[in-house]
């Protein structure tokens, strides 16, 4: 950690942050410098705290941490995740933006375990930008995926909008997946952690690497052992459907798996292949992709989303 002084600072202002860190971190070492103190053996339980109170101070300037002293159990973990093994190549979670009916999804279970994916999106629960938008089917969809999960054999990955959800979870689904829209939703990233199920987290449009391993953090401070990162763009518009840079940065901080979701932030569906592609290339773990028979007759995100020959042929090229 280091805490930056202003034009301000004086001996005044060093002595009242020398104080403030022997109150935060007793023991700790302190190397002052010029513009700037070094601090080392800082415990990340109370150095969160500690930020706001130094900055506080006149002649503080900013105080700079790294992402191990921010973010520990995210830095420090390592790549394993009880349903997948990524000695054998990257996994390909698929299916449609949305669970819609027992007939289509159903069918498209089947097809895309034919194709060669390793899980199933089976989402229930929908957040849309409009209250008038399909918000997806919801509980009704329960029996439905468990149906799909007992023909392929497959497990299920199924978004969570509301911490109460999460508790009728273990019996329906396999991966509890936090969307973009619900990165920063403490309480869920909260109870989903309790859970101890499985979780794959999508970073938000924009968010940078620290805002994303933080929310790693809660997950796994409140008992997560089976985390994803899923990269999944910076929206519709932005240069590329997935940012490869921040995959790569991702990847370096820490020994979580990280996925890349192609479809999402793209264009249209032949501009999420090519992401698919893109980010198989720098690295990923797995691809979260949207796919099934007809994305045409999809009621959402029909645009973006992969037909099941398309994913098919990622596959097998993949393997290949």
């Amino acid at each position: 950690m280091k805490i930056h002084f202003g034009r301000l600072a004086d001996g005044g202002t060093k002595s009242a942050v020398k104080n403030l860190i022997g109150r935060f971190f007793p023991g700790s070492r302190m190397e002052f410098r010029d513009s700037t103190v070094v601090v080392t053996d800082c415990r990340p339980e109370t150095a969160a705290d500690f930020v706001p109170a130094a900055e506080a101070l006149t002649g503080v300037s900013w105080v700079e941490m790294e992402l191990r002293e921010e973010c520990p159990l995210a830095v420090a973990a390592k790549k394993k995740f009880r349903l997948f093994d990524f000695s054998r190549g990257p996994v390909f979670i698929g299916g449609p933006c949305s669970v819609e009916n027992e007939e289509k999804y159903l069918a498209d279970a089947q097809a895309l375990k034919t194709a060669g994916v390793h899980a199933l999106r089976a989402a229930l629960f929908k957040p849309r930008s409009s209250p008038y938008a399909f918000q997806g089917i919801g509980f009704e969809g329960v029996s439905i995926i468990k149906k799909a999960k007992e023909i392929t054999g497959l497990p299920l990955v199924t978004e969570v909008t509301d911490p109460r959800q999460i508790e009728k979870m273990p019996d329906v689904t396999d991966v509890l997946q936090i969307g973009a829209r619900n990165m920063r939703a403490y309480e869920l990233l909260k109870e989903a952690g309790r859970s101890k199920m499985p979780v794959l987290l999508k970073r938000t449009a924009r968010a940078t690497l620290r805002e994303w391993l933080l929310s790693a953090e809660y997950l796994l401070k409140y008992g997560s052992t089976d985390l994803i990162l899923c990269e999944r763009g910076d929206g519709i518009g932005s240069e590329f459907p997935v940012n490869l840079d921040m995959m790569r940065s991702a990847m370096k901080a820490t020994g979580l798996p990280v996925f890349a979701d192609p479809c999402h932030s793209a264009e249209g569906a032949a501009a999420a292949t090519d992401a698919a592609v893109n980010a198989l290339a720098v690295g990923a773990d797995g691809l979260l992709i949207e796919a099934e028979i007809d994305p045409h007759k999809a009621k959402t995100d029909g645009r973006h989303t992969m037909t099941v020959q398309s994913i098919a042929a990622l596959i097998k090229k993949r393997s290949s």
